[in-house]
């Protein structure tokens, strides 16, 4: 089932979009690895919409479900607080737009929506970059590294996997903050390298 028909079916049972990944390899006519949907419902609207299952992160907005057979990763519109222990914002604020939410993704080719109708949200020129073959952070690149070191670690995936530049203030983040990845937990290294 083609993403814009999967969707449209899927706004039948939550009001959704596509974001992300999911987006950005539908734009560049790649089969999306993951389906990262969000919705601007609360967490408990979306649970009650949703099937009976169990959705343990459900009050952070975040729900991992299976559609008709399909994988989907749903989370409700938000924005974060900031990140005191580099992986875990300190609130989270629900029912915020499509812009508000864009400012919490990592780089600017993440942070496309793609409605049931084929149209592309785009706050942070994320189509140029994809266009241009660059891959730039949303917001300061110093401060994105800091809240979630392992960023670094996406940053050099999407680069190698997607062909991309660094935008020059990003590529001097990422080398500057290197030493940031020593205080990762190793199991969360781990599981970024499992992506590569």
């Amino acid at each position: 089932m083609g993403l814009l028909s999967l969707l449209t079916e899927f706004n039948e049972l939550v009001p959704s979009l596509a974001v992300g990944g999911t987006v950005r390899d539908f734009l560049l006519g790649e089969e999306p690895a993951d389906l990262d949907f969000v919705t601007p419902l609360t967490p408990e609207e979306t649970v009650a919409l949703l099937p009976k299952g169990s959705y343990p992160f459900a009050k952070y907005g975040s729900f991992h479900l299976v559609y008709k057979g399909i994988p989907i990763d749903l989370t409700c519109l938000r924005i974060e607080g900031e990140y005191n222990d580099s992986r875990h914002p300190s609130f989270l604020r629900f029912g915020v737009s499509l812009e508000a939410d864009s400012w919490r993704r990592d780089f600017t080719i993440n942070a496309l929506y793609l409605d049931k109708d084929g149209n592309v949200y785009d706050f942070h020129q994320g189509l140029a970059d994809l266009k241009n073959g660059l891959l730039r952070f949303i917001g300061s690149p110093d401060v994105r590294i800091k809240e979630d070191p392992l960023r670094i670690m996406r940053a050099e995936r999407f680069a190698k996997r997607l062909n991309l530049a660094y935008e020059a203030k990003t590529g001097q983040a990422i080398k500057d903050l290197q030493g940031l990845l020593s205080k990762l937990n190793p199991d969360k290294i781990k599981m970024e390298r499992s992506k590569e």
